[in-house]
């Protein structure tokens, strides 16, 4: 069930947004440093390949973007691989969902090959390790698993907190910390889960014209409490209800 049509009503509201991925937004936390100080460490990289690995909304496209901006890279799209092999260069490149976009297995092996020979950063983003990508011959898996790697993971209540109060700052959105807090400690934990639950009350608040309160956030927990078919929570809370 989509987590905005239930009984209550559908929510009519197609929202847009520009997400805040400048490199002094990016929030640096336990599951992530790593992975971000490989960003920054460049150009001075040992070797040219870097993957990054992390479920959606673990901050890849972020790294990705702080990448490009330090380096001039390219992001490099599913049909051009191999011309930009044949073309050679040392241009940086970003490759990104690289385990999800269906690309060309010939040119990626040729580009990554390009990389080795010639030192050209290449950075690459994948939701799933190199073992699990979809792949028809070894040949792409055997030079992906020469990339240097870095997992992303929100690991704690301040990471999955920080999250939140980047995507409503996104939305230019202020939400009382208390109801961060009541959300983290009900919530599925997931960074996927937090950018559905941000843009979910975002809708709500719109629909009913209000800021977002202990009361959406209960009602956005309840509706994807339901479209995943679990049971609803306890809408308790420490104080007096705020509408």
């Amino acid at each position: 069930m989509d987590e905005t049509n239930d009984t209550r009503g559908q929510l009519a509201f197609e929202l847009s947004h520009i997400p805040a991925q400048g490199e002094g937004d990016f929030l640096v936390g336990e599951g992530n440093a790593l992975a971000h100080g490989r960003i920054l460490a460049f150009p001075y990289w040992s070797e040219p390949l870097t993957l990054l690995i992390g479920p959606a909304a673990s901050g890849k496209s972020h790294l990705a973007r702080i990448f490009a901006d330090r380096s001039g890279a390219h992001f490099a799209g599913a049909g051009e691989l191999e011309a930009l092999a044949t073309r050679g260069g040392r241009t940086p490149l970003v490759v990104e969902d690289v385990d999800r976009l269906g690309y060309d297995e010939a040119g990626l092996f040729h580009l990554l090959n390009q990389s080795m020979r010639d030192q050209r950063a290449i950075l690459l983003t994948a939701r799933e390790e190199v073992a699990q990508w979809p792949l028809a011959t070894d040949d792409v898996r055997s030079r992906a698993r020469r990339a240097t790697a870095f997992s992303l993971e929100m690991t704690d209540d301040i990471q999955l907190s920080q999250m939140f109060v980047k995507l409503f700052g996104d939305r230019q959105i202020k939400v009382d910390p208390r109801i961060i807090g009541y959300l983290v400690a009900r919530m599925e934990r997931s960074t996927e889960e937090v950018s559905i639950l941000a843009d979910l009350m975002d809708r709500l608040a719109l629909a009913k014209g209000t800021a977002i309160t202990r009361s959406i956030a209960a009602d956005a927990l309840d509706r994807r409490a339901v479209a995943r078919g679990a049971v609803q929570h306890e809408q308790d809370w420490d104080g007096p209800d705020d509408e």
